[in-house]
Formats: C-alpha cells, sequence, structure tokens
C-alpha cells in the first residue's frame, strides 16, 4: 500500500522587496527608516515574505519610471536575486509609472495606497465594510485604465451594456466602472441615512458616546476591550480593525456610556479611502468625547499623532471645540524613569493626557474618571425622593453619575446627581413627584 499523499493548498508565499523613496520636499516629520519600516509591516499584514528592504534617496523624480534610470536597474537585479515576485513602492505610483516598472522589473508592483486598499479588503467583514472598501478600490482603478490594450479597435455597436457605435475597449471599461461607483454610492448614501437613524435612536436614550480613534496598532482594541470587557479582535498587525463595534461601557458611579472603536489611521492615508469610510467615521463627528490613543512608546508618537490630527481634520472634526482626551497608551513597555517623567508631561498636557497600559489596566481607572469628568455636561442637582420610589433611584442610576448619597430614617433618598439636560427633562417626566432643585 502506497503511503498517502498531501496536497498544500494553502496560497504559495510571495517574496517581497520593500523601498521607501526618500525624496525631498515630501513634507513629512518622521525619517525614512521610521517610513521603511512602517512600509514593511503593511507587506506583513499583506502576508508578504519580506526579502529585501531598502530606502532610495531620489535626487529627482523621473516622470516615467519614478526612479532614475540607474537605480531601476540596480533595483532590477536586485528582485531578481531575491527572487521577489512583488515589489512595494512607499509612494504613490502613477498608472504609467506602475507599468514601466513591472516591465523593467518583471514583477508585480504595488505602491502605498494599493497596499493599503488590499489590506482593508481583506480585512472587512460587514456589509458596509465591503461596500465602503470596493467603493475606494474601484475609484482608485478608475484612475489605473491606462492604454495597456494592444487590441484597441472600435467595438461594434450593439444594445445594452456594449455602447455605442465607436466606442473603444478603454471607454466601455471606464463606463462601466462609473456605473459601479454610482451604484455602491446609492449603497451607502443608504448606509448613512441608516447610521443616522441608530444615532438619533441612541439619542433619545441619554447615553453619552466616546470615540476611541489613533494611529493603526496604537492599541485602541485592547484598551476597547479593556474598558467594555469584550474580546475584539486585537492583534500586534496594521489594521487589525477595520470595522467598527460598539459596546456599553460602565463609568464610575454606575453611568452607562457607549464606546465606538474605529479603523486606525496611517500618514497617506489615500483619499478614496476617507472618502469611503466617511460614512462609517462620522461616528467620531458625533460623539461626545474622543479619545486620541497614542502610541506613547513608539518613537514616532508625535508624528502619528499630527497624522491623527490631519485625517480628523479632512473629516471637519473640529478639534478645538471637541471634547478630547489623549490616552498615552503602552506605558508597560516604557522604562521606569521615563514613564515617570512622562507621568508629569500627562497633567500639564493640552488636550489632557492620561498614561495608561491596556495590555496591564495600569492607569485605566484614572481614564474612565476623566472620561466621567467629561461627559457631566451639567453641574449636579439635589433630588428627593420617598421610600416607595425605589424606581427613581434606579433611573438615576441608569442615566446619570450619581456623586453623593444619603439616606433617612423613613426610607427616603437624598441624592446629589449629574444629569445632561436631555436625561433631566426624561426624569420630571418620569417622575413628577420627586423633589429636584439646584445645588
Amino acid at each position: 500500500m502506497s503511503p498517502t499523499k498531501f496536497v498544500d493548498r494553502g496560497a504559495p508565499v510571495q517574496g517581497a522587496l520593500v523601498i521607501h523613496p526618500d525624496r525631498e520636499g515630501r513634507g513629512t516629520s518622521r525619517g525614512p527608516d521610521a517610513r521603511l519600516e512602517e512600509a514593511c509591516g503593511l507587506a506583513v499584514a499583506l502576508d508578504l515574505e519580506v526579502r529585501e528592504a531598502l530606502v532610495a534617496t531620489l535626487r529627482k523624480l523621473t516622470p516615467a519610471t519614478l526612479f532614475g534610470k540607474g537605480k531601476v536597474e540596480e533595483i532590477g537585479h536586485l528582485v531578481e536575486a531575491r527572487e521577489a515576485d512583488v515589489v512595494v513602492v512607499d509612494d504613490a505610483l502613477t498608472p504609467v509609472q506602475q507599468r514601466n516598472l513591472e516591465k523593467a522589473w518583471k514583477a508585480k508592483v504595488v505602491d502605498r495606497t494599493g497596499m493599503i486598499l488590499e489590506i482593508f479588503a481583506r480585512r472587512a467583514r460587514t456589509r458596509e465594510g465591503r461596500l465602503q472598501v470596493e467603493l475606494a478600490r474601484l475609484t482608485y482603478e478608475r484612475s489605473r485604465l491606462v492604454r495597456t490594450w494592444t487590441h484597441l479597435e472600435r467595438q461594434r455597436g450593439g444594445f445594452g451594456v456594449m455602447g455605442g457605435p465607436g466606442e473603444t475597449q478603454i471607454e466601455t471599461d471606464r463606463r462601466l466602472l462609473a456605473e459601479k461607483i454610482g451604484k455602491l454610492k446609492r449603497e451607502l448614501t443608504e448606509v448613512r441615512r441608516t447610521r443616522t437613524l441608530q444615532r438619533s435612536a441612541r439619542k433619545r436614550v441619554p447615553y453619552p458616546v466616546v470615540a476611541l480613534v489613533g494611529y493603526t496598532n496604537a492599541g485602541k482594541s485592547t484598551l476597547f476591550n479593556r474598558l467594555t470587557q469584550s474580546d475584539v479582535q486585537a492583534e500586534d498587525l496594521l489594521f487589525a480593525t477595520l470595522d467598527p463595534t460598539l459596546r456599553a461601557l460602565k463609568l464610575p458611579d454606575g453611568r452607562p456610556a457607549i464606546m465606538s472603536d474605529t479603523v486606525g489611521f496611517i500618514s497617506d492615508l489615500p483619499h478614496e479611502l476617507v472618502e469611503a469610510f466617511r460614512a462609517t467615521l462620522e461616528e467620531v463627528r458625533e460623539a461626545d468625547v474622543v479619545l486620541h490613543v497614542r502610541d506613547i512608546a513608539s518613537e514616532e508618537s508625535d508624528a502619528q499623532a499630527e497624522d491623527v490630527r490631519s485625517v480628523l481634520k479632512r473629516l471637519e472634526v473640529d478639534m478645538e471645540e471637541r471634547r478630547i482626551l489623549e490616552v498615552w497608551n503602552k506605558a508597560d513597555l516604557l522604562p521606569e524613569d521615563q514613564r515617570e517623567a512622562l507621568l508629569g508631561d500627562a497633567r500639564r498636557a493640552h488636550p489632557p493626557a492620561i498614561l495608561v497600559s491596556a495590555a496591564t489596566g495600569e492607569g485605566c481607572p484614572e481614564l474612565l474618571q476623566a472620561v466621567a469628568g467629561l461627559v457631566d455636561e451639567a453641574p449636579p442637582v439635589e433630588v428627593r425622593v420617598s421610600a416607595a420610589d425605589g424606581a427613581a433611584v434606579a433611573w438615576l442610576y441608569r442615566n446619570g453619575r450619581v456623586l453623593e448619597r444619603e439616606t433617612f430614617e423613613d426610607g427616603g433618598v437624598r441624592l446629589a446627581v449629574s444629569l445632561s439636560a436631555q436625561a433631566m427633562g426624561q426624569f420630571e417626566q418620569l417622575f413628577p413627584n420627586a423633589q429636584v432643585k439646584a445645588q
């Protein structure tokens, strides 16, 4: 009897060469080595095996290939030596540049935008996420329609989708893409309408909304799990979270809130993705409090924070008026002396900052206390209820922030409680016999 043969049906590993073009006037606040490391992280997130990574200094841009002739030949020899299947160029390539480089290197060439789009396409799980990624991908590919066909003869006239007489292949493809993009935009408009209705429904229940934002891999999902006792996927991987997640958050003194975990940001986030994910990121615009999670152990923390602010500005989130609290995460990775210095910096920071470790829980109680202080929209009021009004006391604990409680001999209760204006109106309607006065 012959031995059993097992067939490996897994996708073959693709070797990659990662290149960061270092050119003057790029306007970035981080060094080329840090940018190269991030590009390698993107490649790993695409399940590529990074066989070589290098910074290519560009003194001037070559319109046809981005790199000069000598550099193109040098990289071509490296692609052959490393047997690379894919070359990742950490920059935006024009369609002509991408096509010419693929011909020169005889390998698949992916630019930064294409990489991020592909990662998003793989990670999207919900119908909404897939719609958003597909819209971004089609918008990107529309600019990639260059004359790569050798058969550019005109189509014969026909009916329906074949188009009229004289339509070339490239014109047909452009028209079909435009029709798909229009259909996706209509579907996403419906998604946005549904989200608006959901937010309106949440507003009828006086629960504050706390949104997490931050650079990808800053630890947002780990913090989200820590604060809400959830089990959302959290990995040491770029863009581990893509689809938005909402969970209940219990603040100190019993008041509930809603926490929203959002997609991570990154430098040079493609315009197509910002536009496509606008419906999802509107959760940030509507939030009562925004927690900006930063990887404070990273040497690039300041530059990453600036990239997040840049994307929020593109989303028209007013950083000055918004209640923003910076969460300096990954304190457990810092040496003790640096941690002590950052604690002092956090107390003086503007916007306010809290040093935490989502992995160990350090600083999380102080963070929740700070969030509770930010969502209090009004000064506390004094509420007196009789012994028979236990339902009123329970309602106040569910919908407000109880600061003091005193129980009298007859069973009556006096509470000092902070309520939003909307919650106060609801309480007075539900419990007209309760005595309410300002403190």
